[in-house]
């Protein structure tokens, strides 16, 4: 619970500190264009992954595969999209790197081994019915 809290007072503070500084330094005008332009953007990459997404989960589905990766992939461009409409510079790069695959897939391997260890430990139950 303290890491959450923590993840939730300073993640925005960061962002504020970054914001205030690239506003001193390029100008106002051209640091908010930067957060809209980075925003809208994501959006159209945000869709045409989704797209995609969905196209790979109904091959697997229609193939008999468990579609598990397409679900992860569903997972991280979710919460990619959020970051995207996060203002922020911070969020901004994070959610691009869950957005485009090639980074997506280093990310999806670091979070698959934190998962993996979790199960190993206790800390996440799987139960069949």
């Amino acid at each position: 619970m303290a890491k959450l809290l923590l993840l939730f007072t300073l993640g925005p503070l960061l962002e504020l500190f970054l914001l205030i500084e690239v506003g001193k330094r390029i100008g106002a005008a051209p640091t908010i264009f930067i957060v809209g332009v980075t925003g809208f953007m994501g959006v159209f990459l945000a869709r045409a992954q989704g797209f995609y997404t969905i196209y790979r989960f109904r091959n697997a589905m229609e193939r008999g595969a468990f579609p598990t990766q397409e679900i992860f992939d569903g997972a991280c461009i979710l919460v990619g999209a959020a970051f995207l409409l996060t203002p922020g510079l911070l969020t901004d790069a994070l959610g691009f790197s869950l957005l485009i695959p090639q980074t997506r897939f280093y990310i999806k391997k670091f979070t698959q081994k934190i998962i993996e260890k979790m199960i190993l430990r206790g800390d996440i139950r799987i139960r069949r019915q």
